[in-house]
């Protein structure tokens, strides 16, 4: 039962209560709004916070560029700027794609460019990070000892946009072949591992997408917290 009592121990501080360094983040994903807290929890955290998916965009729009068609939460514009300048001032490094690849429509089968974040046009959407992007990522989970993942960096289900996924998939799986710790969370990121068969090639793998972010935020969970007092109990 000692993996219990390390969990509520844990469960205070996040999955990772004194990680190996450099500790590396990788989150991506469609919406900004589940993993707001996240970022704010990891900012203070991890060694490189590397931001892709579908939210990149939001923390492009909010620097006053232009992003087309794609996502972008106006919501949280403000709070973006403030984490980008957060980061600035703090020790950990919050990176954004340099390049992203956008299409006229959501269709494998529409005209794609490969595009500065810079440039985006303002009639196309944002559907992955680009090559540029895919070797930035590269470098810096290549120096990771810890990994963490969340959330897939493109429009992964559609084979035209997976690109930047597959790509930083294999760069995580890597990274656990030189001895780093390397954990994966949430549904997309570990179907598009499991697509690859990767999915022997990390350290530990939770579909629990909701739990697994809560749990990295630092919030207690209840399943943990019951089994952990049964394993005091019985210990």
């Amino acid at each position: 039962m000692s993996l219990l009592r390390d969990a509520r121990k844990h469960s205070n501080g996040g999955a990772l209560h004194d990680p190996a360094h450099p500790f590396v983040a990788l989150l991506g994903g469609a919406k900004i709004d589940g993993k707001i807290n996240l970022i704010k929890s990891l900012l203070d955290r991890v060694d490189v916070l590397l931001v892709g998916g579908g939210m990149m965009y939001t923390f492009i729009k909010c620097t006053g560029l232009e992003v087309g068609h794609s996502i972008a939460d106006d919501k949280y514009l403000t709070l973006c700027k403030e984490l980008l300048e957060r980061a600035k001032d703090g020790k950990s490094r919050l990176l954004l794609p340099v390049d992203t690849i956008v299409a006229e429509e959501i269709d494998s089968a529409a005209p794609t460019r490969e595009v500065s974040t810079a440039d985006i046009p303002e009639d196309w959407i944002g559907v992955d990070i680009g090559p540029r992007t895919v070797d930035l990522f590269k470098q810096e989970i290549g120096k990771a000892r810890t990994v963490f993942w969340n959330g897939p960096m493109g429009i992964f289900e559609k084979p035209s946009f997976a690109e930047g996924t597959k790509a930083m998939a294999r760069a995580v799986a890597d990274a656990t072949g030189r001895g780093a710790t390397t954990i994966v969370g949430g549904g997309d990121s570990v179907a598009a591992i499991n697509l690859m068969g990767l999915g022997d090639r990390f350290t530990h793998i939770s579909t629990g997408g909701g739990a697994s972010l809560e749990f990295m935020e630092g919030r207690v969970l209840p399943g943990v917290e019951a089994l952990a007092d049964v394993a005091e109990v019985k210990g």
